[in-house]
């Protein structure tokens, strides 16, 4: 059996267990902590009640046995340090961190960290030292970056059949989503596809990087999430519609709010397995003994509404191939 396949199979077998009953000391209450460098996952979001939900299902009940701080940066990932001292102060049991900055600010305060979104190659990254033996505070989810450029760049090929130049958008602030970036590049590269790379720091390089393409217009984009991206989603949006240029995105909820099409990991179960990593450590375990996991569930949707808007045909075997169509 496969590394990978084994993973899915431990990952999928921790969800599908029935660990109410054993799952929390008698008396004790657990603490759990997240943070996020932009808008607090807190327990009334999106992504926080599937946290919520995966712990209940183990015994876990909010305002009985469990509390849930959460913290966001906004996009000043510099208040990092700040928000992960409150949550050291809180007595937090673990955190949830989502992107490569929270979980770098994380390593130096040794709390027993689960990474569930963005954190990039966390081998290529130093955080651990491998993906079976992290070896530090940090466990959770992994990216495998070059494998969804392929199909991400294949997609837009199918949509775009002429497509010869690719605009890449990543924060090259954050290292990674710049490792990320690089692993894209190189697929592109391979396959005969030009990169135009566009890396921003802050919100005003949007405005230089939009000059470039303006100037030499690629034949599509491709945007690397993390939180300056993220945040500044909706001038990717009107810039691609603006100029009717295909794009793909990393995840579904950015083709929700607006973005043409996007390929990635399913964020639920990510979340969810994030919080079965937790419930372990809950339990006991460390996060050094604990292997990275990868995603087994990958989305593909389609913003339909969007593409009519551009006056972009989707092609029907494109439209077959969707997990989801958004009308």
């Amino acid at each position: 059996m496969k590394r990978r396949e084994f993973l899915a199979l431990v990952g999928g077998a921790a969800l599908a267990a029935p660990l109410k009953a054993s799952a929390q000391t008698p008396g004790r209450i657990y603490h759990l902590g997240t943070l996020h460098p932009a808008a607090p996952t807190a327990e009334t979001s999106p992504f926080g009640k599937i946290i919520v939900k995966t712990l209940a299902d183990r015994g876990y009940i909010l305002g009985q046995n469990l509390t849930f701080d959460a913290r966001g940066a906004m996009g000043d990932v510099a208040k990092l340090p700040a928000l992960l001292q409150e949550l050291k102060a809180r007595d937090v049991d673990a955190i949830i961190v989502t992107g490569y900055p929270a979980a770098l600010a994380a390593m130096s305060t040794g709390i027993p960290t689960v990474g569930a979104v963005g954190l990039g190659d966390p081998v290529e990254t130093r955080m651990i030292a491998s993906l079976a033996h992290p070896g530090g505070n940090i466990t959770g989810i992994s990216d495998v970056a070059t494998t969804l450029t392929t199909k991400r760049l294949s997609l837009l090929k199918e949509l775009s059949p002429k497509l010869q130049k690719v605009a890449m958008l990543w924060n090259q602030d954050d290292l990674g989503m710049t490792l990320r970036y690089q692993a894209s590049a190189k697929v592109a590269k391979e396959i005969g596809i030009t990169v135009q790379a566009l890396g921003v720091r802050e919100p005003d390089d949007f405005n230089e990087a939009f000059a470039v393409m303006n100037s030499d217009m690629p034949d599509a984009i491709l945007m690397v999430a993390d939180a300056l991206t993220t945040l500044n989603r909706k001038r990717v949006f009107e810039f691609a519609a603006a100029r009717r240029l295909p794009a793909i995105y990393e995840y579904d909820f950015l083709v929700r709010d607006g973005g043409l099409m996007s390929y990635g990991p399913d964020l639920t179960e990510s979340f969810e397995r994030a919080s079965a990593l937790v419930d372990r450590i809950f339990k006991g375990a460390k996060p050094a003994d604990l292997p990275f996991e990868q995603p087994t569930r990958y989305l593909f949707v389609i913003n339909l509404k969007t593409a009519k808007s551009i006056n972009l045909d989707i092609p029907p075997t494109l439209l077959a191939l969707a997990d989801e169509v958004i009308e």
